[in-house]
Parts: C-alpha cells; structure tokens; sequence
C-alpha cells in the first residue's frame, strides 16, 4: 500500500529530527541560498566560500589574534580524515570552509568531512569512490575545496561529475556527469554557489578540450548556461583562431580556479589556461582568444561581457591559474573597483572590473619573433614591478644563454631554449589574499630557470584522454626558489618580497590584526608581518602545509583551520590532518613527518610491470608525461633511464626538483614503477 505524499514527507522531517537528537554539533543552522550583497564583505564568524568572500580576498577583520600575541597561537584539536588523500598522486590544496560551527574540508580523493568545531569530531563524511583508472588528471589528484549554499555543500570531482550533498548529513541530494573524464575534463576548483546557481570552470586543456564555464540549478544540478572560453564562428574573439583548421573545437583555455563574483555589477570573473597545443603555435596563427585571459560573463546567463588577454599566443604555458582577486581602492583621490590576477609571467594584472582596461597601466611592447612558432609582435607589459625575475643571468651548465633569457624567448623544435619564469611561474594555482587597509596583494611565487623545446604536433583532435601538448619542457638543475611578496595594489609594485630555499606552494590569507598565514612545504604554518614580512610564528604541522586557512571566529574565540596533507609537486610529505589553532589552544606542534626508509637490498621477488605501470600513472605521469617524455610538471624526458638500480635510487630518494617517493611508496612500488621506466620506456 502507498503512502501519501504528505505522509512521507513527515516521515524524512521525524527522520531528521531523530538525527539531530541522536548526533549533538548537528543541530545547527544550515547555509542559506546567498543572494544579493551577503557575502561581499568579509565574513567574521564564518569562512563561507573558497576565498572567504565572493571577492575571493581571503582576508580576515578578526584582530583577536595579532601581531603582539600570535607567538601564543597553539592547536586546539587535530582531526584525522581517515588515511585520505595520503597515496603517492594526491595533493591537500583545499581551503576549509566554515559555518556555524562546522568546518567542511574536501582531501584530494574528492572525499568530503563535516568537523565540528567544538570537539575536532566527525559529523559526517562523504567517499567518492572515484575510478583508479582516471588517466586524465593534468597535475596531481586534487580539490581546492567545496562550495557551501542553500543548505548544501557542493563538490565537484576529478572524474568529471559535480555532486550537491546535504548539510546535515553528507548525503548525495544530486549528482551532474557535467563533462566526461575520459575527454580529459576533470574539476579541481571549488564550485561557486550564487543566488540558486552552482558555477564551475573545468580543467583539462592539456588534452585537447575546449574550454567552458558552465551554472548549475543548485536545487536539482540541471545545466543553466554555458560560456566556451574558446569562442566559436560568430562570436566576439573567434576571428583570433585559424580559419583554415578546426583546433579552435580543442585549444585548451580551461579555468583552474574558483570564479571571484561582484553581485552589484553581476559579473562573474575568471583567468583561463593555456591554448592547445601548449607548446607549438604553428597550428593555431593568431592570439587565441580567450586563452590565458581575465573574462567577465554575465553570472545569470552566461554572456560575454569583456576580456583582457595576458598573453597573446602563448606558447609558454604564462596562463593564469592563480585565482581573480577583486577590491575597491583609492586611486589619485578616486575610488576605483579593481580586479587583480597574478600570472605566471611573474606580472599581477590590475585591471578596472567594469570594462576590463588597465587600472593602472600597461605598455605594450615588442618581443623576439620565431616566425615557425607564429609568435605575436607585441606582448602586454603590466606598469610596476614584476615579482619574480625575468631573465637569466648566467647560462646553466650544458645550456646557451639566448635573449637573456628572458620573458618571451621564443623557441623550435631544433634546440632547448632557457627563460624564466618556467612553466611553473610566476604565480601558479596557489591563491593570494588581500588585505582593503593596506592596499597589498600577497602572492606566492617560484623563481626558476624553465627550459623549452618544441615538437612536431598534428591539426587533428587528439584521441579521446592523449596528451596534446606539443612541446618538452622542464628546468635546468639549478635551486627552484620561492617567492612571497606584499604588492602595492596603488602603484603595482613591490612593497616587501622574500626568497624561500623552496617553492611557495600553499596561498595566504590576510587578517586585519596585521598577520598573513601562509604555510611552508616542509610542514610549517607561518604567521608573518603583514606590513614588512617577519616571521612572527611557526608551527609544524606535521605534513606538507599547502592549502591556505580558514579565520574565522566561532563563540567569541578567533580560530585558525588549516589543512595540513603535502602536494605531489612540492615533494611534500602527505598527511590527513585539519588542525584548528587559538591563543587558548594546548597542543603543541608535532615531529615533522615522512621519514625516508632505507631501501632494502635484498627485496625479493620480480618487479611487477603491471603494478609499476599503475604506479607510474599515479604518481609520475603529471611530470613526466605518458611515455617519460616530459610532462607538464617540468619533469625530464625519462626514456634513457636504463638501469633500474640507479633509477630505483632517484625514485626513492630524489634528485634535483624531483621530490624522493621514499615516503610515500613502499619498497615494492618503487622497485616496481623503476622497472617499468627501465624496461618499458626505455625501449
């Protein structure tokens, strides 16, 4: 016999409320459909979007933690997620969000947990279960975080699918297959929640996707609108691609970040990824709108409102995955709505929001030509600082020094080419925060020498999942430095900058008790000066510290959630912990982790090539690429590696910039995965 509707809907409200009874820290109110001006501001009692407002700032107004008593800051809990996230291939870059007394983190295994604050315990958990086999994932397994909205805490996932689940519980409410893996999409960036909408951009340009923003009905997960950032016949920017082929239908520009929103214009903004083939422009004449572009679209409908190109025809890979900052300031006695985004080139592009011109400048200059590369005649020159170096002041060993190296030597397939920035940047995807009082922008950088090389590539769309990158690349054995610099949003230029003996590989957030946060890969969370920064508070973590954290106040107390889990390209050690810090916390900090084991001499049995097959999927493919030529995380071409013995010694303890996998392998994987380089590549 059926029940009636109204029957069973009182049956999930008793449901309910029997589940709020039996689990205390549960009862709490749920997010709701943020609309309007909410969260322009920046929050205090919550954190409740990726970057803490929907100007994706980052910043914090809470002054109960500060300069004069951030030496006291102690942890409160220490969370453990269960072992997820910690294989080889998955990175922790997820910022928490916060909400009325949860904490909400997603591990790179797209794995999601609702923390209560209180006690550091599990409310709920979500598994995605995600397929072993995706071999699509341009840059490591990982997530930035989720979206919070309307009673819901949205997901989307690596293997293409973008899940809503409910607050209260964890489970699904809905699930969108919105693009295929297989093609090459995945999704690493938190979903945007605005106004009953779920937008999210999707990565994957390195095998031959067209890239897109799309919007969700976030009550049932229905697609709204669309926005190629590759335009097709007929629309604004098209006319940039050949007209004599088809690649415009799989020439990259995927977004790789959360969206910043400004609701009282409604606009959404975004920078896009490198055009495909990323390293041979032969195939793709012209400037290849809109990739390595800021683009503004309608949020309600999708529709193109203006761009600004970075970088003209790149063939670099100088995209912007680093995500849009937005701020109101003062300039010449005027208020001006600004937009921001670091670049890989080493340059933060100030732009007015409205229309997309410079705010504060921009030259436009002519750079070295490589007419079989069909390199632009002029590139876009920010006025200001850049933060990192743009040339190279002596040649490395093995290499000539052409163009000084600098921004824009272009290249053939007849020679490795040295620049800087590498391909790593500049300022690759870790975010920056921003602090309205001071006018600064905080960015996270890498200083290397990049080394270039292009190869023959075909017209044709690749095969669905194959790489299409047309080109080596990697770096030269020199020191890979970081950078963490304050620039002055007035002027664009350098207000205080350091040099770390690793990369910046985690983004910040900014408070206006004069800190900015920012996390160290060799496990440290760090507390500096926000006016000149010194280093005001250290604590070990444990693990790899690469994921900016969530500040927040909760009952009166200022807190501090970080996510403390390493980065497959950092070499970091993983971990599964989300810590929480207060002045009022009792724990101290812990052993730094990841001791790297002796490997045996006598491991026994045959290497499994199956087994270091899969290994190398996992853990080496982002580097190195798909048959050891070279990928997209500035790996070496590997497929002259003959001797297992020595590459089994590399694998484990590292060389150069390729981190040791001694950690986080055991002795079988890696003799495994050393005899599939050896035996299987090198053939």
């Amino acid at each position: 016999m059926k029940r009636s509707a109204a029957v069973m809907a009182w049956s999930g409200v008793y449901a309910t409320l029997a589940m709020l009874v039996a689990l205390p820290g549960l009862a709490q109110q749920t997010a709701p459909a943020f609309a309007g001006v909410t969260l322009v501001e920046s929050q205090t009692t919550n954190w409740p979007t990726n970057g803490g407002n929907w100007y994706n700032q980052r910043y914090s107004p809470l002054t109960e933690i500060n300069r004069d008593n951030v030496a006291n800051l102690k942890g409160v809990w220490r969370a453990r997620l269960g072992g997820s996230g910690v294989g080889a291939q998955y990175s922790g870059e997820a910022q928490p969000i916060v909400y009325e007394g949860v904490i909400y983190i997603v591990t790179g295994a797209d794995d999601v947990f609702a923390i209560d604050i209180d006690s550091g315990e599990s409310l709920w958990s979500y598994e995605a279960n995600l397929e072993a086999s995706i071999g699509t994932i341009c840059c490591g397994w990982t997530s930035r975080g989720v979206g919070l909205g309307d009673g819901k805490v949205y997901v989307g996932q690596l293997d293409g699918q973008i899940k809503a689940l409910d607050q209260l519980t964890g489970e699904v409410v809905w699930a969108t297959q919105a693009e295929r893996w297989q093609e090459g999409f995945s999704i690493t960036s938190a979903p945007l929640y605005y106004d009953g909408l779920v937008i999210t951009g999707f990565a994957g340009a390195e095998f031959g996707v067209r890239g897109r923003v799309k919007a969700y009905d976030a009550a049932n997960g229905e697609l709204v609108w669309t926005f190629y950032t590759i335009p097709g016949p007929g629309h604004v920017g098209h006319e940039t691609w050949p007209d004599d082929n088809d690649i415009w239908m799989h020439g990259g520009a995927t977004v790789w970040q959360t969206p910043a929103l400004d609701p009282e214009l409604g606009l959404i903004y975004f920078s896009t990824g490198n055009p495909g083939p990323d390293f041979n422009g032969s195939v793709r004449e012209g400037d290849n709108l809109f990739s390595a572009s800021i683009v503004a679209v309608d949020a309600r409908t999708g529709e193109y409102r203006w761009h600004f190109q970075q970088v003209r025809h790149d063939i670099w890979d100088y995209d912007g995955p680093s995500p849009v900052v937005l701020f109101d300031i003062e300039i010449d006695g005027v208020v001006r709505k600004g937009l921001a985004e670091p670049s890989k080139t080493g340059w933060v592009y100030i732009l007015d929001r409205t229309n997309g011109e410079p705010l504060i400048g921009m030259e436009e200059r002519a750079v070295p030509q490589e007419p079989r590369q069909a390199t632009a005649a002029t590139q876009p020159y920010p006025i200001g600082d850049s933060f990192v170096p743009h040339s190279v002041d002596i040649a490395p060993e093995g290499y000539r020094l052409t163009n000084g190296g600098r921004i824009f030597t272009p290249y053939w397939t007849d020679e490795d080419v040295i620049a800087k920035p590498a391909v790593s940047g500049g300022a690759n995807w870790p975010p920056s925060s921003y602090d309205p009082a001071s006018g600064y922008l905080y960015v996270c950088g890498e200083d290397r020498v990049g080394v270039f090389r292009a190869e023959e590539v075909s017209e044709e769309r690749p095969r669905d999942g194959e790489r299409y990158t047309g080109g080596i690349f990697g770096a030269v054995p020199l020191p890979n430095l970081g950078v963490f610099a304050a620039m002055d949003m007035r002027t664009n230029t350098i207000a205080w900058r350091q040099h770390w003996p690793e990369p910046c590989y985690s983004g910040s957030a900014a408070t206006a008790g004069g800190l900015v946060f920012v996390g160290r890969s060799d496990g440290r969370l760090t507390a500096l000066d926000s006016s000149n920064g010194a280093l005001l508070w250290e604590f070990q973590t444990g693990a790899g510290m690469n994921a900016p954290v969530a500040v927040f106040e909760h009952d009166g107390t200022q807190y501090v959630a970080a996510y403390s889990a390493g980065n497959l390209f950092a070499g970091s050690v993983k971990g599964d912990s989300l810590w929480l810090f207060a002045l009022e916390g009792d724990l101290d900090a812990v052993e730094p982790g990841g001791t790297l084991m002796s490997f045996p001499a006598d491991l026994e049995g045959e290497a499994d090539l199956a087994n270091g097959q899969a290994v190398y999927e996992l853990a080496c493919v982002a580097c190195h690429g798909t048959e050891g030529e070279g990928g997209h995380g500035g790996g070496i071409d590997i497929r002259e590696s003959t001797q297992v013995g020595a590459v089994i010694q590399v694998v484990h303890e590292g060389r150069n910039d390729m981190p040791g996998f001694g950690v986080s392998l055991t002795p079988e994987d890696v003799r495994d995965v050393s005899a599939h380089v050896a035996e299987v590549l090198a053939q």
